[in-house]
């Protein structure tokens, strides 16, 4: 088996880190929990990143990253069910490859006014691949997006902890996208 490189392990770092500061919370994820999660010492944590602050920090930052090139990748996609699918399927995958991050921006729902700014700001681009302008919010669609996202992010984080993914994959698309309100032909057919 090849040795990881060095963006590899500093992936699965951020990965593992973001998972215990979703569970725990910053104030409570020690740096001893990052580096038992890694199979690291402290000492060689403190090599990949120099505190717990910059693990955070370049976690938030991956997600931030990743949500504002989906939201590029979909730019020149008319809002509607396509660029819908484009970004429900990518936020799948998302979760699939990065189970710890996609956890922690979970976290945006339920941190009511603890919740960090850096998150809020990952939340809003997802709102705006999704073509939410929110000077001129529809509550309908908000509120839809909302429960799709959050249902999105726990079946995904679900199928990958039951190695699940390929099976509950099209499941989790469809179902999105049915609380988008884009109802699939099978459920259309049965109405």
């Amino acid at each position: 088996m090849p040795k990881p490189t060095k963006s590899e392990i500093d992936a699965e770092i951020l990965d593992r880190a973001a998972a215990l500061f979703a569970k725990h919370g910053f104030a409570h994820t020690s740096l001893q929990q990052i580096a038992d999660a890694v199979n690291y010492s402290k000492a060689g944590l403190l090599h990949h990143y120099p505190s717990k602050q910059a693990i955070y920090e370049a976690a938030l930052k991956t997600g931030s990253d990743h949500m504002q090139s989906l939201l590029e990748s979909v730019a020149d996609i008319p809002v509607g069910i396509e660029r819908d699918r484009a970004v429900v399927e990518a936020s799948v995958d998302f979760t699939y490859d990065w189970p710890g991050l996609s956890a922690l921006a979970n976290r945006l729902a339920d941190q009511g006014a603890d919740v960090d700014p850096e998150l809020i700001k990952t939340g809003l681009t997802l709102y705006a691949a999704l073509g939410i302008d929110m000077a001129d919010l529809e509550l309908e669609r908000v509120v839809r997006v909302t429960t799709a996202f959050c249902g999105l992010g726990i079946a995904a984080l679900t199928a990958a902890r039951m190695d699940m993914k390929r099976e509950w994959r099209g499941h989790i698309v469809a179902s999105a996208m049915g609380a988008l309100g884009h109802a699939s032909k099978s459920a259309r057919k049965g109405r």
